[in-house]
């Protein structure tokens, strides 16, 4: 993956667009945000005044003059200072925490929103590590520059302002410019540094990323990677990837050295010119040991957050591109979206109707051409064909997870492109054929297929009409077993059985097979096929078969070759007619 390498002002555009986006998260709680502000205020006061409680304290035990006094006053008002200025940065903290982590539980749960509004197109696409980082690196990200923008930028411009305010009331003008010279060179000089470095954080995320999805992507199909001994050639493809990390990030970190000393010096010059400024004074007679004391303490206090300038630029700016990166999956708008009137689908029977259906992936060669084909009530209607044929698509298509060319798909006369999309869902079910399930009990894995609260007999019910009671009850731990991730415990028909059970439980009027047999054994086959009958009364049942032997008793077959319908019929006069179809049953 090529870097990305933006231009200052594309740092600009993408700053003000991500605090566009979080500015709805914040003026949620801007109240409990103004009070933790007045918090933090009232410290930046009490940390100024403590130089001036100092210079008071150091002049009232100067040996030099005639009256020695115990400046008591100065001293407990010193140590009330500091207890005061701990205290409200405490009371900030306590105050905040609920904006920091609120902002953070809310945005990355509008993510995980917005992720499942997406259509199917983006999900084939997606590269799960990356998103998975974003959104982590994104979410983090907003805790820490709330953190600095409130906790750090902030008062230190309100301190800044102070101090500089506090020199120019009470001493020469040439220590106030100077203090205030020296705070903006400091601050230009790293901005602009730190903006040209900024390249390599982006190279940084981008080969980070590019690592952390080769590794999940290799864990994930352990088996496959086992099973051609490839072992070492993806430890080799990881390597690669964190070797390119890891020379980005010896470029970053050298950078960083040299600016951290460009930072040093400017702060090393600007106060040794005016604690050489003050000491004169002293000499001269028109500033006391005190005044030095206390100036020197306020420029402590004036650099010391600039020391750390540099690191929290560079935080915001890293924190900008990891939120910008998560909130540019929610920039993505979904393709498929519900018609502004759209009413709820209703189903009394379940009849389906293709019309003239024509699709094609991103508008290039047709899958389907003019299909029409109807599905009533009751009815098992079965699309064969070779791979390639577009079977699948039609299930897809049916489910709306993709928009068609042109052409109607209607249920009960109904076109399904104007009617809500989660109504739609919730009367169609699918059992794929590669049935992927959450690495959680057997009983979670039958429930998701209802958002109802169900009880255990309703949950053993499905599962005898699924045909796998018998095996769940022949476990130690029943239906409390995990079945491992992605189901990878469970044999093949164990994984459809369960499926089935999941579908019946949802209880639709319209379910379709998507080759849900292709790759069992003879007696998982029977079961799986036992459990589809078992469906089949007063539902309309597709069936997407790739083994006919599953599909004899439908009461229509639709063949398919290059996205045409080339015949249809029962399995008795399809056979009889001697064609494609009786072709296809003759080779299996």
């Amino acid at each position: 993956m090529p870097p990305i390498t933006p231009n200052a002002k594309d740092f600009k555009v993408s700053d003000i667009k991500v605090l566009k986006k979080l500015f709805p998260y914040f003026h949620k709680m801007r109240y409990r945000i103004l009070f933790a502000l007045s918090f933090l205020l009232l410290a930046k006061v009490a940390n100024v005044g403590i130089p001036l409680a100092l210079k008071e304290i150091v002049d009232g035990l100067d040996s030099s003059q005639q009256i020695l006094v115990l400046p008591l006053g100065m001293l407990i008002a010193y140590g009330v200072l500091r207890l005061t200025s701990s205290l409200f940065n405490e009371l900030r903290d306590a105050v905040f925490a609920k904006v920091r982590y609120q902002t953070m539980s809310e945005v990355a749960v509008s993510v995980f929103r917005h992720l499942h509004n997406l259509d199917l197109s983006f999900h084939l696409d997606r590269k799960i590590g990356s998103i998975s980082r974003d959104i982590d690196r994104g979410t983090n990200s907003i805790s820490t520059l709330l953190s600095i923008l409130i906790f750090n930028i902030f008062p230190s411009i309100f301190e800044v302002t102070l101090v500089v305010g506090i020199l120019l009331f009470y001493y020469d003008w040439i220590i106030a410019i100077t203090a205030l010279s020296t705070v903006i060179i400091y601050v230009v000089l790293t901005l602009n540094i730190t903006k040209w470095r900024m390249k390599y954080r982006y190279e940084m995320n981008d080969t980070q990323s590019e690592a952390n999805n080769t590794a999940l992507d290799s864990l994930i199909n352990y088996e496959t990677v086992k099973y051609f001994n490839q072992e070492e050639n993806e430890i080799l493809k990881y390597q690669n990837a964190m070797n390119r990390w890891s020379a980005i990030a010896i470029k970053s970190f050298t950078s960083m050295t040299a600016l951290n000393f460009a930072q040093s010096s400017i702060i090393a010059i600007g106060v040794t010119i005016i604690l050489i400024l003050a000491s004169g004074g002293v000499v001269d007679g028109r500033l006391t040991l005190g005044d030095l004391i206390m100036i020197q303490a306020l420029l402590l206090q004036l650099f010391l957050p600039l020391g750390s300038l540099g690191i929290v630029y560079r935080q915001i700016k890293h924190n900008f591109i990891d939120m910008s990166n998560m909130f540019n999956l929610m920039e993505r708008k979904p393709k498929i979206v519900d018609d502004e009137n759209c009413q709820d689908l209703v189903v009394s029977d379940g009849n389906i109707e293709f019309k003239n259906v024509v699709f094609s992936y991103n508008n290039k060669q047709d899958i389907l051409r003019s299909l029409s084909f109807s599905a009533k009530k009751g009815q098992k209607i079965a699309i064969v064909g070779k791979s390639g044929a577009g079977k699948s698509t039609i299930a897809k298509l049916l489910f709306r997870f993709f928009e068609i060319n042109s052409g109607e798909i209607l249920i009960d006369g109904q076109n399904i492109a104007k009617v809500s999309q989660l109504s739609l869902r919730q009367n169609i079910s699918v059992v794929p054929q590669d049935t992927i399930l959450f690495n959680d009990t057997i009983f979670n894995n039958i429930k998701y297929g209802t958002t109802k609260i169900v009880d255990m007999g309703e949950i053993k019910r499905v599962a005898k009409l699924s045909f796998i009671d018998n095996f769940i009850e022949s476990l130690p731990q029943k239906y409390d077993t995990i079945v491992g991730e992605r189901g990878l415990k469970l044999s093949g028909g164990e994984k459809q059985r369960l499926a089935i059970a999941r579908a019946l439980l949802k209880n639709p009027q319209i379910i379709i097979f998507d080759e849900a047999t292709s790759a069992l054994d003879n007696v998982s086959e029977k079961f799986v096929q036992q459990a589809m009958d078992n469906l089949r009364k007063n539902r309309t049942i597709i069936v997407i078969a790739h083994r006919l032997s599953t599909i004899k008793d439908a009461d229509n077959i639709i063949v398919l070759e290059n996205g045409n319908i080339i015949e249809s019929g029962n399995h008795k006069d399809l056979t009889a007619k001697k064609s494609v179809y009786f072709a296809m049953n003759k080779e299996q």
